[in-house]
């Protein structure tokens, strides 16, 4: 597609148009399809009826793999849920009419939520660290009186009988990740939109329809599926939930004295089209969306859902008013429902003095709860289901109730349980049926979408706000309608606003902050080195040479030192710091660089340095997203440890140790208990906190007191740039006023080494992109943070912009979940270029994604030889990676790039590579033309014209990001 064409794309849509739900897939206990849901949701229950059970599962769910050309190599190692989403995304595509009907395969994105840990994450977890556990049996077995053959013996049946429960494969890594399921769901059905998968605790699946909703209306896709699952995949969440007071073995949804919630589980799906588009490709309309709005309480301490009766209120008032529709003129309400009293009775206060005035029980209200239980990362998916299908069969289902729980009293009020099925009447005649739907995160966030039935008489023309308001809403929502219409028909801009950086940090290997980071990349000196001991027992998991399933071929890397202690001033108790995981703890130290000011003030040498600060304090509503593997260390050690009954099961059965006594035995394993370090059955309350990926996040908004929603973003090596794309999003649409982007991760750890080890993905020496002799890449640990804020924005706050983000393109290749692809990556180096107003012969420098791989490398600069080939080139394009400094951090590696790129805009120098000895020969760099220097040069363009630069991030299941960035100007261009 053309730059022009692709432009021409956005310019067709309208901020403001509602959003068609064209497709569902419900995959529950008792459910297995959108029928089923609807059986479900409406069988009658008397208030004598038992609480609602979650008990049984979808083990018995069966996904037929070849029917989504999965080699047979790869399935063993896939997790269950990507399985099970796999399945939820073909039943919503079938469900609205996939393949025959139309689907811009070219513009659909797909993006999933799930939260916590996966079964196949777990188990490479255990497997890994079971190598540990069986030297502490065989130095146990030898204490408890073994001899020295029969303890050795032992260890070696522990370790194959492991393998034999666990698994093992070459492609355990790619498997197990969470952003695995949207790349392999894009790749089944060939599309090449978007594709992500996030995590914000229990407003999960709220937040991924959000995000679809905001692309949609931006034009940036035609279609998006939104796919959000949970499962109990081990012991640990419905422990870690007990230690925090919240879980229980069955709740009430509106229980009077509730404490807390049962787990259930469940995958659902949407397939979400415009409403224009929807009507125009003839698509069956269950509802449509009018609002997505989201909030958070920002409040320091141990993760908690709000209990602001005046938030929660002024935020279904603002949805309301965004939707340009009264609170009296929708019928239905679908509540959080927690089953904990104080949020119930914030959730019911704050809603009787939105419907102030109705007449007593004109507004049902329900939770779906009462029938799956709390399904987590599912819940907001299976909460808009359920009103969708309601206003598309126009019938209010019946709420169960539970016998072992008194329930709030409606008596007086305008609401009502609708103890039976009732046929939806509307509000009053002419007007559409509508429903609200609410969530909350235990981090803070609340949730409030409208939705509304659709009137197969509106045509593409009547779909902006106005034509809402004409539909029958008040004249408060009809003016507020034609306001909204009045501000898009002014709108005269077609390229999005630049987004200005106003605030940047971060910490890698030998880079403590933004300053010595710069200062490494001048002196051109590699960080990569061997791993401490502490990181890598050399003697359990390091063996060079041929590839093995146990063992890491490498023991070189790129390391960063953990704070102990978090940052001062914040008041983090101990107790909950010690609970952290090491990338939420990384993340704090970063943030309070960005937030104290510390930005470096780097400029060419001899000139004076510029002011540091940045600018006037955060107001207004903002978004702080971070790029993130959503499977942190800390769960996975915890549901590790949480294990060990199983595992002394299997120890003292073993058949070398038959001859022990049961003294013997009970000794053995008291000193492995001992010696292990496993978990004590009372859980810390604060564990769960440091196990949630969107923690990272949510620390940040939380302890800095910032109304700021959190959410992680995970898309492989892409993670950063995926977060940032999200963050502009948020800025351009106006849901945010700022936001903080980035990513975190500590790839230098046994069980990544071990495991992309196993597949050949390390090279054998160090990360040497470009260079004839690469082969592969080095991990490495980081974090990098970006202060966002609309340039229009930072100008009016007096704020120092270190640069603009002027374009963000995404793609998917669907083809290879490890192959990179040419004409995927192009594609997303195009759709940002359609975003802005210079050609890319305009572009100085492009920071690669240079993984260092010859495979990944060529393709690399083949791709942007079909991109920045120009004649017209003043100078050849430079070309750099970060990696070769820093090895490869995963989720935070667009951030180390990006990082990288403005430092280098800041100082008017185009960043050196290292490692780099013999340019490889297969790299057509003169296609471009372009070059890869080792020293550092004076970035120079002609008079007048900014300096600007792309970066590049790809991850594994050809998921594709590009930047494009710009240097300020003085407020000019």
């Amino acid at each position: 597609m053309s730059f022009d064409s692709e432009l021409r794309r956005h310019e067709r849509v309208s901020a403001e148009e509602p959003v068609a739900i064209v497709g569902i897939a419900a995959l529950y206990p008792g459910a297995r399809g959108p029928d089923d849901y609807w059986q479900l949701l409406n069988e009658v229950s008397s208030s004598e009826s038992a609480p609602p059970s979650t008990a049984g599962g979808l083990e018995d769910i069966k996904v037929d793999v070849a029917r989504f050309g999965i080699p047979p190599a790869q399935a063993g190692s896939m997790a269950r849920m990507q399985l099970l989403m796999l399945e939820a995304a073909r039943q919503c595509l079938s469900d609205a009419g996939h393949p025959e009907r139309p689907l811009s395969a070219e513009h659909t994105d797909v993006i999933t939520g799930t939260c916590f840990g996966l079964d196949r994450q777990y188990a490479n977890a255990l497997r890994i660290e079971g190598s540990r556990y069986a030297r502490e049996v065989e130095a146990a077995a030898a204490a408890a009186g073994a001899d020295t053959d029969s303890a050795r013996l032992a260890a070696e049946e522990f370790r194959t009988l492991l393998g034999q429960r666990l698994g093992a494969s070459p492609h355990d890594r790619v498997g197990e990740m969470a952003s695995t399921i949207p790349a392999r769901i894009a790749t089944a059905f060939k599309f090449h939109g978007r594709t992500f998968a996030v995590e914000s605790a229990d407003a999960t699946s709220f937040v991924g329809i959000a995000q679809a909703v905001g692309n949609l209306r931006a034009g940036l896709s035609d279609a998006a599926l939104v796919v959000a699952g949970q499962r109990r995949e081990g012991p640990f969440l419905e422990k870690a939930l007990l230690a925090k007071g919240l879980g229980a073995r069955a709740a009430s949804p509106f229980a009077v004295d509730g404490r807390g919630y049962a787990i259930g589980e469940g995958v659902g799906a949407l397939l979400l089209k415009r409403v224009s588009t929807a009507v125009r490709d003839g698509d069956r309309i269950y509802a449509t969306i009018l609002d997505c709005s989201l909030r958070h309480d920002a409040r320091p301490g141990a993760f908690r859902s709000s209990s602001s009766v005046d938030l929660r209120r002024s935020a279904a008032s603002e949805s309301l008013r965004a939707s340009a529709v009264t609170a009296s003129s929708t019928q239905y309400v679908e509540c959080v429902g927690s089953g904990i009293a104080h949020e119930v009775q914030a959730e019911l206060t704050a809603l009787a003095g939105l419907h102030e005035g109705g007449a007593p029980g004109s507004v049902a209200i329900g939770s779906v709860k009462d029938r799956l239980g709390h399904t987590f990362a599912n819940a907001g998916v299976a909460a808009v289901t359920k009103v969708a299908l309601a206003l598309h069969h126009r019938r209010i289902p019946p709420r169960r109730a539970s016998a072992d729980a008194a329930e709030h009293e409606l008596d007086g009020t305008p609401f009502r349980f609708p103890d039976v099925g009732e046929t939806w009447q509307p509000a009053g005649e002419g007007l559409p049926r509508r429903a609200v739907v609410h969530g909350a995160s235990l981090t803070g966030t609340l949730c409030h979408f409208v939705l509304e039935e659709h009137d197969p008489g509106v045509t593409e023309s009547s779909t902006r706000p106005g034509a809402r308001a004409a539909r029958g809403a008040g004249p408060e929502a009809k003016a507020a309608a034609e306001a909204d219409v009045r501000y898009l028909d002014g709108v005269t801009e077609s390229r999005a606003e630049p987004i200005a950086v106003v605030g940047l940090a971060g910490r890698f290997a030998g880079s403590p902050d933004a300053e010595s980071l710069w200062r490494v990349v001048r002196s051109g000196e590699s960080q990569i080195g061997p791993v401490p001991e502490a990181v890598l027992d050399r003697d359990l998991y390091y063996a060079p040479g041929a590839l093995s399933l146990t063992h890491s071929y490498t023991d070189q890397g790129a390391h960063v030192v953990v704070p102990d202690q978090p940052p001062p001033g914040l008041g983090i108790v101990p107790q909950r710091y010690a609970a952290m995981d090491a990338a939420q703890r990384l993340t704090l130290d970063v943030a309070a660089q960005l937030f104290e000011g510390r930005i470096p003030a780097v400029r060419p040498q001899g000139t004076a340095p510029e002011s540091a600060g940045t600018g006037a304090a955060l107001t207004g509503r903002g978004l702080v997203a971070v790029g993130s593997n959503l499977g942190l260390t800390r769960e996975r050690r915890a549901n590790t440890e949480l294990c060990l009954q199983e595992l002394e099961e299997a120890v003292v059965g073993l058949p070398a140790l038959a001859h022990l006594s049961p003294l013997g035995k009970k000794t053995l394993l008291t000193l492995v208990r001992e010696r292990s370090g496993a978990l004590d059955e009372a859980m810390s309350p604060a564990l769960l906190d440091g196990c949630l990926a969107s923690g990272v996040a949510a620390l940040l908004a939380n302890e800095y007191r910032l109304d700021a929603v959190p959410l992680a973003v995970e898309a492989a090596c892409a993670s950063s740039l995926a977060a940032l794309d999200v963050a502009v999003g948020a800025l351009r649409s106006g849901t945010a006023d700022f936001a903080i982007a980035g990513g975190v991760e500590l790839a230098c750890n046994t069980r990544d080494m071990v495991l992309c080890s196993a597949l050949g993905l390390l090279s054998h020496s160090r990360n040497a992109p470009f260079d004839a002799g690469a082969d592969g890449f080095t991990p490495g640990d980081g974090c990098g943070l970006f202060l966002l804020k609309r340039r229009s924005d930072a100008l009016r706050d007096g704020d120092n912009i270190l640069g603009l983000v002027r374009g963000v393109g995404a793609s998917n290749d669907a083809k290879s979940l490890i192959a990179p692809d040419v004409a995927g990556q192009a594609r997303a180096m195009e759709r940002a270029f359609a975003q802005v107003d210079f050609a890319p012969s305009a572009v100085d420098y492009l920071e690669a994604h240079g993984t260092g791989t010859k495979v990944g490398d060529r393709v690399e600069i083949a791709a942007a030889a079909q991109v920045y080939a120009s004649a017209d080139r003043v100078r050849p394009l430079e070309i750099g990676s970060a990696k070769s400094f820093f090895g490869h951090t995963f989720a935070a590696a667009g951030s180390a790039g990006l990082l990288r790129t403005l430092l280098a805009l800041r100082a008017r120098t185009l960043p050196p590579n290292t490692n780099l000895h013999t340019l490889n020969p297969a790299l057509d760099l003169a296609a471009i033309p372009a070059s890869i220097s080792t020293e550092p040069s004076p970035w120079t363009t002609p008079p007048g014209r900014p300096r600007r630069a792309g970066v590049s991030s790809f991850g594994t299941g050809g998921i594709n990001y590009h930047v494009l960035l710009e240097e300020h100007m003085d407020g000019t261009r």
